[in-house]
């Protein structure tokens, strides 16, 4: 049995917590330094915290240098206060493990920590030689707002430096010198009911702290005496042929000096040098700008042009700019972007449907949630890629908790979609609800502040294809306007959408979503009506609700009266469902549904193997129902699976849990989001190819059998030579109605190459007795059902002989696992949902994160597969691989290491 503190690849530091002392010795942190160089930008790399209810003193006396920091907490640099705390090591037990935050969310002995300010203490160490040189101090984000003082000054209030998406830059010259500084932030707490802060609603428990803190950062900048600032590649693309691009590059220059500048502005981008002199008045800002007709050069022939993953490359040009002031440099500038045109328009029936380089396609991803402390594991988020790769997956939207640059670079890199936009609910929308608490002056200048910088940081980003300005509600007309006229302001280039939901504004015209749910659990095929959450329109945000993990993770998260609860007590609240929202709290709809189409949990391992089968079944027919419509005449544009992971352990909405053990709902998912996939259609018994990429594919070969429950072949049909074309669908046969179908039957579908190679392979368990939904009572999150499939005869299945093979390699930095699964012809069953897992040695822990080519396979007696698996390679002990499932008894094989190569 696995502890609850048990580690596993890039887990986060809460994890492991311990008893920490109860005062903290001052930290052997050195100062950090500040790079010499003009045009530098250096983060601050640790604080010094304390609750200012034990740090009494004033601001001028803790920004001093030598201030003592006895019993201070040291932290990382992007820490929130209860960040820090973990990184110290402040709270005995794991407060990811059944609900031991609680135990943080009340007032201890000395009282709450999180309702006073909370000081945050740096120091810095600047060159020598400072004349010439600006020194910038920039905030990246402050929740919810901070006091700041550098060597004894206020330099500014918390009125200035507020919000969680603003950047701030503040010139400190005349406060600093040569050698050793310090800086001080006294940081206010956090509501996101009254701030622009972060808010979690229903996704997980509130952090005690709120987030409170400088969650992106702070930095150290390092100008002469004219700063750039804000670079900007915008391309224009030549439709359809691709063949030109006409790039527009803009950068702002800033006197920072009390006299005037002449300052040569230079650079190249895509190869092609600029220069441009620009006559600056003391204190003034300038926007300089380069374009074909004054640089011809800008007008490229047969550009490397972006293409989202699955569709084509991803490749990335540079923009370096620097600016020179009596022959010295005094400031750098640069950014990558990628050339590639976004445009999205309203179907006939009035939804969005996005075009990259003129071609349709169809979004399919995941809403993305950070981890709930806010902690920055850039290792972590390259994994998370990863997944999102492996998954095939091709967007991640942003619901508020927007990311730092890193986000947005592996986005680029590997091809990923984003959508990004503000959060619902809390003080983000209280403005466009009836009864809600109206902003005033100081909470626009913030949302008007948080849209500028937003759009600074996304717009250069090829990944970045949209922003929703309103997530459940469209903002009220002044606050829509302000956002729109902020986002044309800053060159917005992209599409501007009103809301996730089915609402608009005068500026953006309708926003082309629905959000109709359901969150809870609805049978498989409910996405292929033309009803709600069905698969036409664009679903902003849409599941079936409970995603169970597997079942080691269910017992490093939950006690073991939590885990008798989960598989006995469908109506007993779950602190890990929904702590605050009643409405998810508990698991009703999913379990009952699991007891009557599966069979009443036996017990816990019990109800996360059937758990395993629905997740799996749901998640893949929610992805396929969206593919089946993609060029349809009532098309399916969009589908954002409701999540694609969580902020903390979660038994809801997540393709893969925070443990990063991929479970059934992840598999379902990699399954239905094959770039060439076959797949069934639940509601016309259909049998459909598709075809994600744009090449056309030709001389594919298709098998489809339907077995009964004994595995005897009911139907076969054979299909040869089938041409594909690319970026669509087409049916491939329909399936007759078949005499003598066991109550629970299958169907088998194969796809191969030309050459016999796989392609796509997916198997379905079915029941006679169809599911039958209650529209008419559907609510916003639920569409109750009144007769459920009975699939229980799939408890009588005898156990199925597996044969596994295995062998491992070192490609790089990582082991690649070769497992070869075969059911002999001997076997009494179909060996159904196997599942295959990695161990670091015998009694190691999994190897995670994962990337599988396939898991999660069904197979029948003479049948095999070959699976892949890469994960980083990590110490000595040899890999065992487990295999598990349905009705195949567990066992363990050694992986054996095999020659080397480089990778």
């Amino acid at each position: 049995m696995q502890t609850p503190a048990r580690h596993v690849l890039w887990m986060m530091v809460a994890m492991a917590v311990s008893a920490a002392p109860a005062a903290h010795a001052r930290t052997t942190y050195s100062p950090t330094q500040v790079a010499a160089d003009a045009g530098s930008v250096t983060a601050i790399k640790h604080w010094q915290i304390q609750d200012s209810a034990k740090a009494q003193q004033g601001g001028a006396d803790i920004s001093a240098t030598g201030f003592s920091t006895e019993g201070w907490y040291p932290v990382s640099g992007r820490a929130t206060v209860m960040a820090g705390l973990l990184e110290n090591g402040t709270y005995k037990n794991d407060v990811f493990y059944s609900d031991n935050l609680r135990a943080v969310q009340v007032p201890d002995s000395s009282g709450n920590l999180f309702v006073t300010p909370w000081w945050y203490r740096a120091e810095f160490t600047l060159p020598k030689n400072l004349a010439e040189r600006h020194t910038l101090l920039r905030t990246n984000g402050m929740i919810a707002s901070a006091d700041v003082w550098v060597n004894g000054h206020q330099v500014a209030d918390h009125t200035e430096v507020a919000g969680a998406y603003p950047v701030h830059e503040l010139d400190v010259t005349r406060w600093v010198r040569a050698g050793a500084n310090a800086l001080a932030m006294q940081v206010h707490p956090a509501d996101p009911r009254t701030s622009l802060s972060i808010g979690w609603v229903d996704w997980n428990p509130t952090p005690p702290d709120n987030n409170m803190g400088p969650w992106r950062g702070v930095d150290i900048v390092q100008t002469g005496p004219v700063a750039l600032s804000f670079p900007r590649v915008l391309s224009t693309l030549s439709l359809p042929d691709l063949s030109h691009a006409a790039l527009t590059v803009n950068v702002t220059a800033r006197n920072l000096d009390t006299v005037a500048h002449d300052a040569t502005i230079s650079g190249t981008v895509a190869g092609v040098s600029l220069q441009q002199t620009v006559h600056l008045a003391p204190g003034q800002t300038q926007l300089v700008s380069f374009s074909p007709d004054t640089t011809p050069g800008l007008a490229l022939d047969h550009p490397k042009i972006w293409w989202p993953v699955g569709m084509g490359d991803h490749p990335l040009y540079q923009l370096e700019m620097t600016a020179t002031v009596d022959g010295t440099t005094s400031d750098r500038a640069a950014t990558t972007f990628g050339i590639r045109s976004v445009t999205s328009s309203l179907t006939k029936q009035g939804y969005r449907q996005f075009f990259i380089n003129g071609k349709p396609l169809l979004i399919r991803g995941g809403g993305w949630a950070p981890d709930m402390f806010l902690r920055d594991d850039p290792a972590r988020m390259e994994a998370e890629f990863s997944y999102v790769l492996n998954l095939g997956l091709n967007t991640i939207r942003s619901e508020g908790k927007l990311e730092n640059q890193h986000f947005y670079d592996l986005a680029d890199r590997n091809g990923i979609l984003v959508l990004a936009g503000w959060e619902c609910c809390d003080k983000w929308e209280s403005a466009a609800k009836t009864g809600g608490s109206p902003w005033d002056a100081a909470d626009l200048k913030v949302a008007e502040d948080s849209m500028a910088s937003e759009a600074r940081l996304l717009r250069n980003h090829p990944s970045v294809i949209g922003f929703y300005i309103g997530s459940d509600n469209a903002p009220p007309p002044p606050i829509a306007k302000m956002y729109v006229d902020t986002l044309r302001a800053e060159d917005w280039s992209l599409p501007i959408i009103s809301a996730a939901a089915d609402q608009g504004t005068a500026e953006t015209g309708p926003s082309g979503m629905k959000m109709a749910g359901p969150y809870d659990w609805i049978p498989p095929a409910y996405w292929y009506a033309d009803k709600l959450g069905g698969a036409f329109g664009f679903d902003s945000e849409v599941s079936a609700g409970a995603d169970i993990p597997r079942l080691e993770d269910i017992k490093r998260m939950l006690s073991p009266q939590e885990q008798e609860a989960l598989w006995k007590y469908p109506e007993a609240r779950q602190y890990h469902a929904s702590a605050d929202w009643s409405t998810f709290a508990v698991l009703t709809p999913f379990d009952q549904a699991l007891a009557h189409r599966y069979g009443a949990p036996t017990s816990l391992a019990d109800y996360v193997a059937k758990a395993q089968l629905d997740n799996y079944d749901n998640v893949r027919a929610q992805f396929e129902a969206f593919n089946a419509r993609m060029d349809a005449a009532k098309p399916a544009t969009g589908v954002i699976y409701w999540m694609l992971n969580n902020a903390w352990p979660s038994l809801h909405w997540h393709l893969y849990d925070y443990y990063m053990n991929p479970a059934g709902a992840y598999f379902g998912a990699k399954k239905a989001n094959e770039l060439v996939h076959i797949q069934y259609s639940y509601d016309s018994n259909g049998i459909v190819l598709v075809n994600h990429a744009l090449d056309d594919v030709h001389g594919l070969q298709a098998s489809i059998r339907v077995r009964n429950l004994d595995g005897s072949v009911r139907f076969e049909k054979h299909l040869q030579g089938i041409d594909l074309a690319g970026n669509h669908t087409q049916a491939l046969a329909t399936l007759p109605a078949i005499a003598n179908l066991s109550p629970v039957y299958f169907i088998e579908l194969d796809l191969a190459a030309a050459d016999g190679k796989p392609v796509s392979r997916n198997v379905y368990w079915l029941s006679t007795r169809q599911d039958v939904l209650d529209w008419p009572h559907s609510t916003w999150y639920l569409t109750p059902v009144t007769k459920y499939a009975d699939l229980t005869a799939l408890q009588s299945l005898p156990a199925a002989t597996s044969e596994v093979h295995a062998t491992t390699r070192r490609e790089g930095n990582e082991d690649v696992t070769t497992v070869t699964l075969s059911v002999p012809a001997s076997s009494k069953a179909v060996a159904l949902l196997q599942h295959v897992s990695i161990r670091r040695g015998a009694h190691g822990d999994l190897a995670l994160p994962i990337r599988w080519n396939d898991n999660d396979v069904t197979l029948w007696p003479d049948e095999s597969i070959v699976l892949t698996a890469r994960y980083a390679a990590q110490g000595t002990a040899s890999p065992v691989v487990e295999v598990s499932g349905w009705n195949v008894p567990v066992q363990s094989v050694a992986a054996g290491a095999t020659q080397a190569t480089d990778h």
